[in-house]
């Protein structure tokens, strides 16, 4: 009788310790989530916490909005992300001011060393944005469809990088699947072009998200 009642007892202590561990991972899954599963905003829409300026570009930030343009006498410039990522799922949200010479940097190590998902309008060859250019190799791959571009309004670019394949789509439509091993990790970031053609541009960025993989 004494050992029924002592397995008895065992067995409920068993069970409310298996039902407090459920309650506590119900409460802490939304935490763990957070930290492990969605995107995270690079922009918060409000300044440039997270990133930094390089060159003589403008960057600003106006009612919600990331803005860059040319600075003084046609000054270029970058503004990147102060971290570095590998593997990833980004999504940017952005429509630009034309004549616009721009683009999205990832896996930037320097100049010669990234990847660009392009925002232009090229001529020769001719290809639009969501053109995948490499410093020292041009075009990987090119978007010669320019119906795909909200010329005049906002646009969702993703690029999706693994290892040493990276992927863009545009509006919804894939336009570069390339492998190429220029870099395996680096910065995130924008460009504004030189260039007498290029001082109306603007570059305005309303989302820039990112997904670890």
């Amino acid at each position: 009788m004494l050992r029924r009642m002592l397995v008895a007892s065992l067995a409920v202590s068993v069970l409310l310790t298996v039902v407090g561990c459920q309650k506590s991972a119900q409460k802490s899954s939304p935490v763990a989530d957070a930290v492990t599963g969605g995107p995270v905003k690079l922009f918060n829409g409000k300044d440039l916490s997270g990133w930094q300026a390089e060159g003589g570009a403008r960057w600003v930030v106006e009612n919600g909005l990331l803005i860059g343009t040319q600075g003084e006498n046609n000054a270029p410039g970058d503004l990147f992300t102060k971290d570095s990522y590998d593997d990833f799922l980004l999504t940017v949200t952005w429509r630009a001011e034309w004549p616009c010479n721009s683009g999205v940097w990832f896996r930037y190590q320097s100049p010669g060393q990234a990847y660009q998902a392009d925002i232009l309008e090229y001529t020769n060859p001719e290809c639009y944005s969501g053109t995948l250019y490499c410093p020292g190799k041009m075009f990987l791959a090119m978007n010669t469809d320019k119906a795909l571009v909200h010329r005049d309004g906002w646009n969702t670019m993703k690029i999706r990088c693994e290892a040493d394949r990276s992927r863009i789509w545009l509006n919804g439509r894939q336009v570069a699947d390339v492998h190429d091993d220029t870099t395996a990790t680096g910065r995130i970031g924008f460009q504004v072009h030189a260039g007498d053609e290029f001082g109306p541009m603007k570059i305005i960025v309303r989302e820039v998200a990112l997904q670890k993989l």
